[in-house]
């Protein structure tokens, strides 16, 4: 990707950053463990409120 798609993808999202690796990590990690036993299904956005609506 080049460095002025990257800018503009960036200026998409309301955070101003992007994900990092060990944020999604933790997602995943809370989904798979006992804390989460109650969830029967949902939407998880990791999106930084780019997918806002």
């Amino acid at each position: 990707m080049s460095e002025e798609h990257i800018k503009y993808m960036l200026s998409k999202i309301p955070r101003n950053r992007f994900l990092k690796v060990e944020e999604a990590a933790s997602m995943v990690f809370w989904l798979c463990s006992s804390e989460n036993s109650f969830t029967t299904g949902g939407v998880f956005n990791l999106s930084g409120g780019r997918a806002t609506y």
